[in-house]
């Protein structure tokens, strides 16, 4: 070799020898097993974060960083998404997310029909008036104003939200039972485009609720459309899930269909002892339709009781107008005794959890009111015994009583459905509670067990113990599949380039604690959180840290920027 050609390989090597070494990552995960969240088979390897994002995952030996993490023997895994979370105030007073934290949530779903915005100057108000103890300012109007609002004022988990269809009906018409007028349809529309542009991942419905009830197939299916130019999906607690169960699935169907939009059932479900055996049928249907090439999903939590209020057991027509005249209704005679009669008859023609639980089977779990704590953890008929009334007239008192919808669980679903559901690969999961923390306001209500054990339930009791799925499905099915079905950015997966939404947990350890007995107890077997890169949960304890990020759909304007 001649010497003009030997001397750039020499000082390209003294160059490479003299460069100055990488800086070091900010977090090495060393040595634990990596489920990346797309369902195949784990490996071990190192994993480092960096700016916020995945760095590299591999042998990463020779890696430095300013915080290094022994993983070995330990699952490490994307952040669990919450398709359904009802944190959308507990947050506003308790920023840290215990609950979810510790079972690894980090990105948390709101929108189940009701969304913190976009409201009207009456909305606000009413929902001053129904504000129990969690209490605050609403300082916002639109959605994308609430969520900047909760990213601004700090919080643990990430957050995201469907627009919902109620809040822009009542935003538009009231709480009045008719049908939108053109004019006002359109002015619902237009509040779902400016949602998602904010946005917003789509448009969500609770269809059993009044004033949701009142909406017919073809108004949300012209909200659906109004969602579909920006990539929004169409989400829904259907009309029914139990006596008319396969007609809601059918009307579920029908706006994916009409509105060219992908769909998800909230909360899927067959409620009510008299419906169980139409679980094959439900699923028959969902599937055929996935057959056609409809992208229909579904969401669960894993158990047994529905929690929601008494107006859950009372027709909607007596709730038309907002619960002050719901109430005023309920203490009116000839009123009362039409209520009284229709709560006791089955029915298709409105969704009664009371009839379908059975008295037994409405446990009573919150009061606007102190007086009522006593009550927190009894039945419906205990209650009733104590009082010595039937226990439809005892639901109609508590309501006027305590002046407000009461909050109460429903044992609804066989545990066989439920072990059936966890199974299907197109299910996800959601708690529909709010994150809590045994402490503070939260000591003064009392909560469905799914708030504290949701995610951990999942991976100890039904994976570990009853092996129903294998851990990485079960691990891809809060990851990678919501994030798909949302079509969020750099979300769900173990990638290099995505954001550092991290869990470290023991897969022989970790484990539900919450009963319905005791709800407020936190799982235990998660050892570190990961937000953003952001250290959230450390051996086992929160750091405090709050570095939650509003998650935008596809149709958000600042994409376009």
């Amino acid at each position: 070799m001649t010497l003009p050609r030997i001397v750039p390989i020499v000082i390209a090597a003294l160059l490479a020898a003299c460069a100055a070494p990488p800086p070091p990552a900010d977090v090495v995960l060393r040595g634990g097993t990596i489920y990346d969240g797309s369902g195949t088979a784990p490996r071990v390897a190192d994993v480092a974060l960096t700016g916020g994002r995945i760095e590299a995952i591999g042998d990463l030996s020779k890696r430095h960083a300013q915080m290094e993490i022994d993983a070995k023997g330990l699952a490490v895994a994307p952040g669990f998404i919450n398709m359904l979370s009802w944190s959308v105030d507990s947050l506003i007073v308790d920023p840290n997310s215990q609950g979810e934290i510790r079972q690894g949530v980090t990105l948390q779903v709101f929108g189940e029909g009701w969304s913190m915005g976009p409201l009207s100057e009456a909305q606000k108000q009413e929902s001053l008036e129904l504000q129990t103890h969690i209490k605050y300012p609403i300082t916002w109007t639109t959605l994308g104003e609430y969520l900047e609002f909760l990213e601004k004022r700090g919080v643990s988990c990430n957050i995201a939200s469907f627009v919902g269809a109620t809040t822009v009906r009542g935003n538009v018409i009231g709480n009045d039972n008719r049908a939108p007028t053109p004019a006002e349809h359109e002015k619902m529309r237009a509040l779902v485009r400016q949602s998602m542009e904010e946005g917003a991942l789509g448009v969500g419905s609770a269809l059993i609720y009044a004033p949701a009830f009142y909406a017919k197939t073809d108004e949300l299916i012209e909200l659906a459309r109004a969602a579909a130019p920006f990539g929004g999906m169409y989400i829904s607690h259907m009309r029914s899930e139990g006596n008319a169960l396969l007609e809601g699935i059918d009307e579920l169907i029908t706006i994916a269909r009409d509105a060219k939009v992908p769909a998800e059932i909230y909360h899927l479900k067959v409620a009510g002892k008299q419906n169980w055996e139409k679980y094959d049928a439900a699923i028959a249907k969902i599937e055929a339709a996935q057959r056609e090439g409809l992208h229909i999903t579904a969401d669960m939590y894993n158990y047994t009781a529905g929690a929601t209020g008494l107006d859950a057991a009372m027709p909607p027509w007596v709730q038309e107008g907002g619960f002050p005249q719901w109430r005023k209704r309920l203490m009116d005679p000839a009123i009362r005794a039409r209520v009284v009669k229709e709560m006791s008859v089955p029915t298709n023609a409105w969704e009664n959890l009371y009839l379908s639980a059975g008295a037994e089977g409405v446990l009573l779990l919150g009061f606007r009111k102190d007086e009522f704590a006593p009550l927190v953890g009894k039945t419906l008929a205990e209650v009733a015994r104590m009082r010595g009334k039937s226990p439809e007239e005892t639901a109609i008192d508590l309501v006027i009583e305590d002046e407000s919808r009461v909050e109460s669980a429903y044992f609804l679903m066989s545990e066989d459905n439920v072990r059936r559901q966890i199974a299907l690969p197109w299910v996800s999961f959601g708690s529909d509670a709010p994150s809590q923390a045994p402490e503070g306001v939260f000591l003064k209500m009392s909560t469905h067990p799914r708030a504290y054990g949701n995610f951990a339930r999942l991976l100890g009791r039904y994976v570990r113990d009853e092996k129903l799925i294998s851990l990485q499905q079960a691990i891809h099915r809060p990851t990678a599949l919501p994030a798909g079905n949302l079509k969020l950015r750099e979300r769900g997966l173990l990638r290099p380039g995505y954001w550092a939404d991290i869990v470290v947990f023991d897969p022989a350890t970790i484990a539900d604690h919450a009963s319905y007995e005791q709800p407020q107890v936190y799982a235990t077997g998660m050892k570190h959180v990961f937000v953003n890169g952001v250290h959230v949960l450390k051996d086992g304890e929160h750091t405090g840290k709050t570095p939650g990020q509003v998650v935008r759909g596809p149709g958000w304007s600042g994409w376009r920027r």
